[in-house]
Formats: C-alpha cells, sequence, structure tokens
C-alpha cells in the first residue's frame, strides 16, 4: 500500500481539517494546532557544501505536543531547473495550518516569510539555473568561490522597513501577505515533495528533545547544518538567540485539533507512488517476462488514476477558494476527498494483491514416502 510520503508519514500525529482559503493550491498537511509557532531563531548559514546544493531555510514543526525545530540544511536539487518553496503556517480562521514545502521549476508561495538567506518572503534570490548548472548569489549565501565558481553577487534591497521574526501568515501579529498570480500558479504546477534526505533530516529533529521549543525556548542548539542530518558535523550552527518571546499556553493539548480519522491520508496529493512490483521469478522466463509485463500495466494504470483524482481534487479546491467557500462546504469537500482517495487506495490494493496471488508459483505436492 501507498506510504503517506514525507512529513505526513513522519510527523507525529497528523491532524485532519478542512484545507482554508490561504492554502493556495499548496499542499495543506493535515495538522493544525490553536497557536502560533515561535519565533524564528536567529541563525548563520553553513557554507555551501558543494556545487548542486540549494538552501532549504528552518522552520517550526509540529510533533503532537510541542513545536520543534527543524534545521535550515544545504540539499541537492532533485532536478535541474527546480527551486525549493519553503513549509510555512498559515492562520485559517480558528487554527494553524501547515503547508508543506516542496520542489519545483518556480518558487510558489511561502507566506510572505522572510526566512533569510535569498527566502526573503517572495521567491528566492539566493541563486537561478543556467542550463544544467545552479549559479550561487555570494551577497546571501556562504559559499567557497575557491571550490564554487559558478557565482554571482547581487545585492538585495529589501524595501520592509518592519524587520521581525514572524513565523506564520495571518492571524494576529501574523505576516499579511497574499499571493501573487505568479505564486498561484507555481503551486498548481508539478512538484517533487520533500526528498528522503529531507525526511530523515526532518525524523532527526523530531527525535531530538533540545529542539523542541518547550526546551530550547525558541533558541535551538542546532539551528542549521551543511548536510541533511548533520546535526553534529563541526560545521553545524546554534541559534545566536531567540527570534523573540515564547510563551505557549499553559493548556496546550487543549490547543491542538485532534478530528476523527486523525491520520488518515485526506487527498490524492499525500500519497506516495506505489512500490514497484518484486521481479517474478517462477523459473520459467517467458510466463515471468509476462507476468512482469501485467505487474507494469497495473502499475502505468495505478498512477493514471491516482493523477486523475488528484487533478480534479485540486481543481475543486481552486473552485472553492475562487468562491470563497464557507467553513460548511469546505468540511464537506474535504470529507468527500477523504473517502475517494481512501477507497482508491483500498481498490489498489486488492487490485495488487489479487495480481500477486494469481502470479504466485503453483503449489508442489510434498513427496510421501514409499510404504513397505
Amino acid at each position: 500500500m501507498r506510504t503517506i510520503s514525507s512529513i505526513r508519514s513522519l510527523l507525529f500525529e497528523p491532524f485532519l481539517l478542512c484545507l482554508s482559503a490561504s492554502s493556495y493550491a499548496q499542499v495543506s498537511i493535515g495538522i493544525s494546532v490553536g497557536y502560533p509557532p515561535p519565533p524564528l531563531p536567529v541563525y548563520e548559514q553553513p557554507i555551501c557544501p558543494e556545487e548542486g546544493y540549494i538552501w532549504t531555510p528552518g522552520y517550526w514543526a509540529w510533533d503532537g505536543d510541542d513545536y520543534f525545530w527543524v534545521p535550515g540544511t544545504w540539499v541537492p536539487a532533485p532536478e535541474r531547473g527546480f527551486f525549493w518553496t519553503p513549509a510555512y503556517w498559515g492562520w485559517s480562521g480558528a487554527v494553524f495550518v501547515f503547508h508543506e514545502g516542496y520542489w519545483g521549476p518556480r518558487v510558489g508561495f511561502y507566506g510572505g516569510i522572510n526566512y533569510g538567506y535569498g527566502y526573503f518572503g517572495r521567491g528566492y534570490e539566493g541563486g537561478r539555473w543556467d542550463h544544467d548548472r545552479f549559479y550561487y548569489n555570494r551577497s546571501v549565501n556562504n559559499i567557497n568561490v575557491t571550490e564554487i565558481h559558478n557565482t554571482y553577487n547581487t545585492t538585495i534591497i529589501n524595501n520592509n522597513t518592519t524587520i521581525n521574526r514572524v513565523s506564520y501568515n495571518g492571524g494576529n501579529g501574523g505576516i499579511r501577505a497574499r499571493p501573487s498570480g505568479e505564486e498561484e500558479t507555481a503551486g498548481r504546477e508539478r512538484h517533487i515533495r520533500p526528498v528522503g534526505a529531507q525526511n530523515q533530516h526532518f525524523q532527526e529533529a523530531r527525535s531530538n528533545q533540545e529542539l523542541r521549543a518547550s526546551v530550547n525556548h525558541g533558541k535551538p542548539p542546532v539551528a542549521a547544518t551543511a548536510r541533511p542530518g548533520a546535526f553534529h558535523d563541526r560545521n553545524a550552527m546554534a541559534a545566536r538567540e531567540a527570534g523573540g518571546r515564547y510563551e505557549p499556553p499553559s493548556n496546550r493539548k487543549a490547543n491542538v485539533d485532534r478530528p476523527p480519522n486523525a491520520g488518515r491520508p485526506t487527498h490524492a496529493n499525500e500519497l506516495s507512488p506505489h512500490e514497484r512490483f518484486a521481479p517474478p521469478n517462477t523459473g520459467n522466463p517467458r510466463l515471468d517476462q509476462k507476468y512482469q509485463q501485467q505487474q507494469e500495466k497495473l502499475y502505468a494504470k495505478q498512477e493514471q488514476q491516482h493523477q486523475k483524482l488528484q487533478q480534479k481534487q485540486e481543481q475543486e479546491h481552486q473552485r472553492l477558494a475562487q468562491q470563497n467557500a464557507n467553513d460548511a462546504r469546505r468540511q464537506q469537500t474535504e470529507q468527500r476527498h477523504q473517502q475517494q482517495t481512501q477507497h482508491l487506495e483500498q481498490r489498489h490494493e486488492q487490485q495488487r494483491q489479487q495480481v500477486q496471488q494469481k502470479q504466485q508459483p503453483p503449489h508442489q505436492p510434498k513427496s510421501r514416502p514409499d510404504h513397505p
């Protein structure tokens, strides 16, 4: 069966909620919290480890009981020409909703959050692709120019006179930013969810008690790393200071939305591709080839159905946002999407089991000893 990909598969106790109007086609993970994340800590960017790595800024995540810091890190781009759109938290009108980061050909909306190092609230000023090579802007990145020569220097002028470390969009004290038309278009383009190295990095952060906000009070001892998961490397950077005062409510657990069916996939885009079938091995090469063709045909058909449902659900989200639908209608849509996604998964799993059962080698009866 498909596993729930990236953050949703690792995240703690995922929470289902209706998609807010502030999601703007970016993936809205089923996590909501009743109080905002801490301010962004102040930290230095580690030096870029090698050419082809792109900076992904740190952010506050949630583990079901407390916010914890996921350190910023350098990550190899999964495809040439792809950029990283950071994750962000956004106020939905009732709770703070987590919007997952993603890779894509353009940078989408990330809440207007100023993460620094090229991510100043809109787009990315830290580098650009030129054919198959990534060129780094030295004015916002820590680059060793003796080892990485594809660099340039463009000074970025920040016209925002209000400097803060706010880590969320909307709500009381949040960033007041809405997506541009270009950002909305970028959010609908083909994406790649966080890659394996990012997922492992996330899990390392989740298991590190010192990265919990209730322990570090907004000043994590590991704020950034040169490579994913390199928390103990000498190049790992501690936060210089907290971005501001962090005072969570005393009844933290009461501020967490825990609706029924929490932890179950809600949308088709929250699922990873099926794992490939194991190669048939019946001992008959011609039969193995036939079985493998059947497997590939089913795999392609299921992936096509998955993409079709994903497109349909995304179109419905866009119509809801355009029509400014009320919460009741949004919740009905989300419940229907969850049912659609789960029914599709159940049907796909049954089909895969049926194929595997049909392709089992015939049972050979045990030979009985001859009677005297």
